[in-house]
């Protein structure tokens, strides 16, 4: 039988009766096949201490049980899951690859919590000791999390160079586990970049093939409703009805799971143009991202009905509360941007993350973010549909940016953007 992914990270008791390795093959091959309820419940069995096998298997057993908490996003479970692998390595020896494991499963949970800071430091630990282990079949999980991480913060050349990373994974053979997860991590930064065409390889990849559309539904709640609206963006119907029978078929599969049936929902809310099920989508959905996001989808639908504005300001705040509570500055900025369009401005404006901890000197926080854009070669235009602003006042703060870093043209802005960025990265290296 095969085994979690999460076993390649510590070697098992060497028993070939181990109950613990048994139940959680059982769990792997049950949530392989989108039997979510049934692979919980054998997971948590597993992780169970059994005398003959306490710790060499119980151990990555509970991770791989936290893992699976963390992708139906019973957080406040899968915390307390993953709190317990501590105790387990306790007198156990060659534990590294265990602790990697659990490190970036933390970071896995701390993103879907909306702490993406904590998540970037969680999952770059386990990343050290899973080199240190020579686990590198970890690294994909850890590479997916800091791609979303970046993304989500508009932090697009961190984004785009984890993005290098799993495609390094994938012609490496490591992305054997979650391969529908990868491609779509790489889906959403092309869709940022250049829209849904931009990504259509991978949509039309994921959506046509069963074992890629299952696995990624199963690993992430948010990811049925993303699928939907690019599809109906690519003007494929036909595709954006099969991800809704897809999402509505696993949640009814495994009726009682928050996730799946909120999931569906909004997967089907977005296909029938339907804002009253995209609000019960977002009060249903327990990840934060995916709540906020059909807020938005539901407040978008309300603000094209003249009668319905007062109510489309409603739901768009809350949009704009959730990812601000996500971690999400970028899809923040795009509801208050709509939100301006119905002459509604916030106080409090969502803080774009650009190059973290870059020392641009003078330069404002939209100054950084149009100056990081720009060095990766975006014209006025697409910076602009990028932070929500038109190409005209890209132009304004461009002149500006000029003039602070003493350059005369966007090829010298590039390799005065780069040169900043490495200096950065200097500190982290040399750690």
């Amino acid at each position: 039988m095969e085994l979690p992914p999460a076993f390649s990270a510590m070697r098992a008791c060497g028993s070939g009766s181990c109950e613990t390795v048994r139940l959680s093959a059982l769990s792997f091959t049950a949530w392989s096949g989108g039997e979510l309820v049934e692979a919980i419940r054998l997971a948590e069995t597993a992780s169970q201490q059994h005398p003959e096998c306490a710790g060499h298997c119980v151990g990555p057993a509970t991770v791989w049980h936290s893992a699976l908490l963390v992708r139906i996003r019973e957080l406040v479970s899968a915390a307390r899951s993953l709190a317990r692998v501590e105790e387990l390595t306790v007198g156990v020896k060659d534990t590294d690859g265990l602790v990697a494991a659990s490190l970036i499963c933390a970071g896995d949970l701390a993103l879907a919590q909306g702490d993406v800071n904590t998540a970037v430091a969680s999952v770059g630990r386990g990343v050290h000791k899973a080199q240190q282990a020579g686990l590198h079949c970890l690294l994909p999980d850890a590479h997916t999390v800091m791609a979303l991480s970046a993304l989500r913060q508009g932090n697009m050349s961190v984004s785009l160079e984890f993005v290098d990373q799993l495609r390094d994974d994938a012609l490496l053979g490591r992305t054997t586990d979650r391969p529908g997860q990868y491609a779509w991590a790489a889906a959403q930064l092309l869709e940022v970049q250049g829209g849904a065409k931009n990504a259509a390889h991978f949509i039309v990849g994921i959506i046509t093939d069963d074992q890629l559309i299952l696995e990624l539904l199963t690993s992430q709640p948010a990811a049925a409703a993303w699928l939907v609206r690019a599809t109906r963006e690519l003007g494929d119907e036909s595709l954006a009805k099969r991800v809704a029978s897809e999402a509505s078929g696993l949640a009814a599969r495994n009726f009682g799971l928050r996730s799946m049936e909120a999931a569906a929902m909004h997967a089907g809310g977005l296909l029938e143009d339907h804002p009253e099920r995209l609000i019960a989508a977002g009060e249903a959905h327990l990840d934060p991202w995916a709540g906020a996001s059909a807020y938005e989808d539901a407040g978008n639908l309300l603000s094209a009905l003249s009668q319905e504005r007062d109510r489309a300001v409603e739901t768009l705040e809350r949009a704009v509360d959730g990812y601000a509570n996500s971690g999400a500055p970028r899809d923040a900025r795009r509801v208050v941007s709509k939100l301006r369009s119905l002459g509604v401005r916030r106080g409090r404006y969502p803080r774009y993350v650009g190059q973290d901890g870059v020392n641009t000197g003078s330069l404002t926080e939209t100054e950084a973010a149009v100056a990081e854009l720009v060095s990766h070669g975006f014209t006025n235009s697409q910076v602009g549909e990028h932070l929500f602003i038109s190409g005209h006042t890209v132009a304004f703060h461009l002149k500006k940016i000029f003039r602070k870093l003493n350059v005369a043209s966007r090829v010298e802005l590039t390799r005065a953007w780069s040169r900043i960025s490495d200096a950065a990265a200097e500190p982290a290296s040399a750690g």
